[in-house]
C-alpha cells in the first residue's frame, strides 16, 4: 500500500452470531458489510455502502436477529463473502478514482471484525482477502491518542467517545446496525480531523501474513502474558496449520512449539507466544473453535494451581496410585473418608495428568496432621471404583518430580514466580537424509560442558547458514556430551568456509577442530558407528545379523541430561540371550557400544529450556523409568520385576491407552507397558505387560485372550514360565 494518507474507508461487519465485544468468539459467519469512504483531505464522505452476506449455514441465533433486523429470508438472496469483497473492492477503486486519491486504510471500532471474524473465516474457505485488510486503524486508539483523559482504550465505546466530545447521537430511526455505528465513526473521525484536535491517524495495526519461522534469539526474554496453550490438536498439525488456527492474530517469530509426549511423538498440544498480551487474549476467545472436525482448548499457560499446592506449609503429602481414570475429587474424598479429612476439601488434591489432560491414574493428597495421614494410609490397597489404591507417605520433592515427569514444561515451585518464562523446544527434527555431499560440519574437542548457545556463539556468523534443526551433539553410552557434534549446513560451499575459519579456534578454555564432511559419515557416527583416521566403521545395526533379531529396550529417557532432548534414530543389536539358570531370564537388555545423539532445534533455543524427551525413531522398544513408592528407582536397562504378558496383533496405531483400557479392571500403570518397535522404527503390533504376580497375569490371559482391540482379535501369551 503506497500510503496511509489519503483516505480513510470506515468498516463494520456483523455475524450470525455474538457482536460487539464478542464478535467472532463463536465462529459464526459474516452476514453484514457496512463501509463509507472518508476524504482525509477535502475532510468529505461518499456513499453509505450496506451489503448482506449470505454464510454457508443459513442459521442465526435470536441475538444476531434482534441485533442485525436480519432474517433468513434475506441472507439467502444475498452474494457469498467472496463476491461481497469483490463489490467491495470495485465499489471503493471507482470512489478512490473519482476522488483523485490512491490509497486508503480501513478504519475500525476495535479489531474484532478484521482479526477475529473477517480473517479467520476467509482462512477457513480459502479466500484471499485483498491488501487493505492487512492494515487498519482503530479509531478507539486514535482517539484515545487524540484524547488521553477520555479513559483508558479498552474501556471507550462510541456512545462514551460521542458523547465526551458533545457530538450527539443519531435518531432513532437511522439506529440501524451497521448503519449507525459507521456513522458514528466518520462523525467522530471528521470530529478529531478538525479543530482544535487536527489529529493524524498513524496508529497502523499490521496482521501478518504468514508465521515467521525460526525461533527466539536466546537474550530475548518472553512474557509469560503472551503465550498460551492449544490442545487436542490432531497429531498430524504443523505451526502452519497452528499459524492459520490463529489467523488475523500476530504470532511471535518462531512462536509455535509442538510439544512432544514421552515417547517423542506429537501429544496433540502447542504453545503459542503472540507478540502481545492484547492479541493473547484475542486468542483465548478461540477457546473450542474448530481445526477440520476437532474443537481446540485455548487456555493460559500456567502452573499456579501446583504451585499453590506445593507451598502451602506444615502438611502431611500423600501420593495415591491406581485411581480410575474417571475419578471425581468427590469420589478421592469420600474414598478417604471422614476421618481423614483433606486440607481445603478439594483444593488439597492434585490430580496428576499428562499434557493433553488425561488423568495418569495418580493423585498427591494434603493433610493438616499426621493423625489424619495415618487414617489415610490405613485405606491402602482398598478399593475405589473397580480398582484397588496404593496410598504412601510422600513429600513435595517426590511430588515436584513425578509432575514434572508429566508437565509440558519443568515445574519449579521452589523459585520466586516470574512474569518471564522461556520459549519451549520446537518440533521433533526431521529423520536424516544420507548423502555424499558435504555440506556438513564435525566439531571435536568440544568441552563437556559445551551447551547449544555455546556452538552457536562458536560459530558466529556462520550461524545464520544452519540447517533448522541441523545441530547434532553426539553423546556417550552414559548419556553425557561426548565432545563431538555435527552441524548440518545449507550448502558445501558454507560448510568449506566453517571448516576453514573455525577450525582450532578457541571454545572456553580448549581449542575445536572442525572437519568437513558429508551427510553419509554424519549419520554413521549418529547410528553409533565411529569417524576417525582410520575410515567409517560402521555402527552395530549395519553389522551382519547372525541370529533373527531380539527385543531389547533402550534407557529411559530420564537418565540423560535435561539438556539431551532428542535421540536419534538409532537401531539395537541384541545381546546373548541369558542362561536358563539366570535369576530374571525374561529381562530385556541393549548394546552398550552405541553411541546416543542429542537433537537441539537450530537457530537458538535454550537446552535448558526443553522438557520433552524424544523415543529413539529406530528403537526397538522404550521403557521408561518410574519411581517406586519406597523411593527407589527402577532399572532404566529392563522392565519391571514381575510376570510379563506378550501381547500380539495389537493394531499398529495402538497406544498405552488402548492397552490399559483394554486390560480395565488389572490394576495396571502406563510404565507396566512396554510398546516393541520393529527395525524401521515402526510398531512391530506387539507388546510386553508387567503384571503384579504370575497368578494375575494368567487370569488376564485367561480371560482376554482372543478378545478384540480395535476391531482385531489380540493373542497373549505369558512369559514367565
Amino acid at each position: 500500500m503506497a500510503s496511509h494518507s489519503d483516505t480513510l474507508v470506515v468498516f463494520f461487519g456483523a455475524t450470525a452470531g455474538a457482536n460487539g465485544g464478542k464478535l467472532g468468539s463463536d465462529e459464526r459467519e459474516i452476514i453484514l458489510l457496512v463501509w463509507q469512504i472518508v476524504d482525509l483531505h477535502e475532510k468529505k464522505v461518499g456513499k453509505l455502502q450496506r451489503r448482506l452476506v449470505k454464510p454457508d449455514s443459513l442459521e442465526l441465533t435470536d441475538q444476531s436477529k434482534e441485533e442485525t433486523g436480519l432474517s433468513v429470508e434475506e441472507l439467502y438472496k444475498a452474494e457469498p463473502l467472496d463476491k461481497v469483497l469483490q463489490q467491495f473492492q470495485q465499489s471503493v477503486s471507482a470512489e478512490l478514482k473519482a476522488l483523485g486519491r490512491s490509497s486508503y486504510t480501513l478504519c475500525v471500532d476495535g479489531p474484532l471484525i478484521i482479526r477475529q471474524a473477517l480473517h479467520p473465516e476467509a482462512s477457513k474457505k480459502n479466500l484471499v482477502l485483498p491488501e487493505c485488510f492487512y492494515s487498519f486503524v482503530d479509531v478507539r486508539k486514535e482517539f484515545h491518542k487524540c484524547c488521553p483523559n477520555a479513559g483508558q482504550v479498552q474501556d471507550l465505546t462510541l456512545h462514551s467517545m460521542l458523547e465526551y466530545v458533545c457530538i450527539p447521537e443519531l435518531p432513532l430511526s437511522e439506529q440501524v446496525m451497521g448503519l449507525k455505528e459507521v456513522r458514528c465513526m466518520v462523525q467522530l473521525s471528521l470530529h478529531i480531523l478538525a479543530e482544535p484536535y487536527n489529529h493524524k491517524f498513524s496508529c497502523f495495526e499490521a496482521v501478518k501474513y504468514k508465521l515467521e519461522s525460526g525461533a527466539c534469539s536466546k537474550t530475548e526474554p518472553v512474557d509469560s502474558e503472551t503465550v498460551i496453550r492449544a490442545r487436542g490438536l490432531p497429531w498430524q498439525s504443523s505451526d502452519q496449520d497452528i499459524s492459520r488456527f490463529f489467523k488475523g492474530l500476530n504470532i511471535a517469530k518462531g512462536g509455535v512449539a509442538l510439544c512432544l509426549n514421552s515417547q517423542g511423538r506429537r501429544n496433540g498440544e502447542a504453545l503459542v507466544r503472540f507478540i502481545n498480551q492484547e492479541h493473547r487474549d484475542l486468542a483465548l476467545e478461540r477457546h473450542k473453535h474448530h481445526m477440520g472436525s476437532r474443537y481446540i482448548e485455548v487456555s493460559i499457560r500456567t502452573s499456579n494451581e501446583v504451585a499453590q499446592f506445593l507451598s502451602k506449609e506444615n502438611q502431611v503429602i500423600i501420593r495415591m496410585r491406581g485411581l480410575p481414570f474417571t475419578a471425581s475429587p468427590q469420589d478421592v474424598l469420600t474414598f478417604l473418608g471422614a476421618d481423614s479429612p483433606v486440607t481445603d476439601a478439594s483444593d488439597g488434591l492434585l490430580f496428576v495428568k499428562y499434557p493433553d489432560g488425561r488423568p495418569t491414574g495418580d493423585a498427591f493428597v494434603l493433610f493438616s496432621c499426621e493423625e489424619y495421614a495415618l487414617n489415610a494410609l490405613k485405606k491402602h490397597k482398598q478399593i475405589l471404583g473397580k480398582r484397588y489404591i496404593e496410598l504412601f507417605r510422600s513429600t513435595a520433592a517426590e511430588a515436584q518430580q513425578v509432575l514434572n515427569r508429566y508437565m509440558s514444561t519443568p515445574l519449579i515451585s521452589t523459585l520466586p514466580s516470574s512474569s518471564m518464562v522461556p520459549m519451549p523446544v520446537l518440533a521433533t527434527p526431521p529423520y536424516l537424509a544420507t548423502g555424499s555431499t558435504r555440506d556438513c560440519v564435525r566439531l571435536r574437542g568440544l568441552p563437556y560442558t559445551a551447551a547449544i548457545e555455546d556452538i552457536l556463539e562458536f560459530m558466529g556468523e556462520h550461524t545464520i547458514d544452519i540447517k533448522p534443526h541441523g545441530v547434532h551433539m553426539v553423546l556417550n553410552q552414559q548419556g553425557r556430551p561426548s565432545g563431538d557434534a555435527f552441524i548440518q549446513m545449507r550448502s558445501a560451499d558454507r560448510a568449506f568456509m566453517v571448516a576453514q575459519k573455525c577450525h582450532k579456534k578457541m571454545m572456553k578454555d580448549r581449542y575445536v577442530e572442525v572437519f568437513q564432511c558429508s551427510t553419509e559419515e554424519m549419520s554413521f557416527v549418529l547410528m553409533g558407528g565411529t569417524l576417525n583416521r582410520s575410515g567409517l566403521s560402521p555402527p552395530p545395526c549395519k553389522l551382519p545379523c547372525l541370529a533373527p533379531p531380539a527385543y531389547a529396550a533402550f534407557p529411559s529417557p530420564a537418565m540423560l541430561s535435561e539438556a539431551a532432548l532428542y535421540q536419534p534414530p538409532l537401531l539395537a543389536t541384541p545381546r546373548t540371550p541369558q542362561p536358563p539358570h539366570s535369576p530374571h531370564p525374561t529381562l530385556l537388555y541393549m548394546n552398550m557400544n552405541m553411541n546416543y545423539t542429542a537433537y537441539y532445534p537450530s537457530p537458538p533455543v535454550s537446552p535448558s529450556t526443553m522438557s520433552y524427551f524424544a523415543s529413539p525413531p529406530g528403537s526397538v522398544a522404550l521403557a521408561a523409568q518410574q519411581p517406586h513408592a519406597q523411593g527407589h528407582v527402577a532399572s532404566p536397562m529392563m522392565p519391571q520385576h514381575g510376570a510379563l504378558v506378550r501381547m500380539q496383533g495389537l493394531p499398529y496405531n495402538a497406544g498405552v491407552k488402548d492397552i490399559l483400557s483394554f486390560f480395565q479392571g488389572y490394576q495396571l500403570q502406563p510404565d507396566a507397558v512396554l510398546l516393541l518397535y520393529n527395525f524401521s522404527g515402526q510398531r512391530s503390533g506387539e507388546a510386553l505387560i508387567t503384571f503384579p504376580s504370575e497368578e494375575s497375569a494368567r487370569r488376564a490371559v485367561a480371560e482376554r485372550a482372543n478378545h478384540p482391540l480395535s476391531g482385531l482379535p489380540v493373542r497373549l501369551l505369558v512369559c514367565c514360565d
